[in-house]
C-alpha cells in the first residue's frame, strides 16, 4: 500500500500529522494532493514540547514538512480490498526482465549519437580536432 493511497482512504477521517519541526496537529483530514500537502479542518495544534495548546478551525500543512502521519483504525480498514491487492501494490520484480546497467538497461550505447566513435583527434576525414594541414 502507497502512503498517497492510505491518506486518501483516509479523507474525512481524524489523522494525527507531526512536523519536521516538532509540532502536532490533530484534525480531520479534509484533503491530500500529490505532493502531501493536506488541509486539516477542526484541529488541535500542541507544540513542540507540548506545553500550549491552540485550535485552529482549519489549517493547510505542507508536504516536505511532515515527519510522520498516524492513522485510526478505523481510516486503515475503510481501505477498500480489492486496492489492496491492486497490481500496482504488488512486488515490481514478478513482471519485470531483470535488467543490468543503469537507466536504459544493459544493450544501450550510451547518449551520442552516431556509432559511438566520436569525433576525437581526427579520422583522416578531416573533421576532428587535429593539426590543420
Amino acid at each position: 500500500m502507497l502512503p498517497l493511497s492510505l491518506l486518501r482512504a483516509a479523507k474525512d477521517r481524524e489523522i494525527l500529522v507531526e512536523l519536521t519541526n516538532g509540532e502536532t496537529y490533530n484534525g480531520k483530514l479534509v484533503k491530500c494532493d500529490a505532493y502531501m500537502n493536506m488541509v486539516l479542518d477542526d484541529v488541535i495544534l500542541t507544540t513542540r514540547n507540548a506545553s500550549r495548546f491552540f485550535q485552529l478551525s482549519e489549517c493547510y500543512l505542507r508536504g516536505n514538512c511532515i515527519k510522520s502521519v498516524r492513522l485510526s483504525k478505523e481510516a486503515i480498514d475503510n481501505i477498500p480490498q480489492d486496492q489492496l491487492n491492486s497490481r500496482h501494490n504488488q512486488a515490481r520484480s514478478i513482471s519485470r526482465k531483470p535488467t543490468f546497467g543503469g537507466k536504459r538497461g544493459g544493450n544501450s550505447r550510451g547518449r551520442g549519437r552516431g556509432n559511438g566513435r566520436g569525433n576525437g583527434r581526427g579520422n583522416g576525414r578531416g573533421n576532428g580536432r587535429g593539426r590543420g594541414q
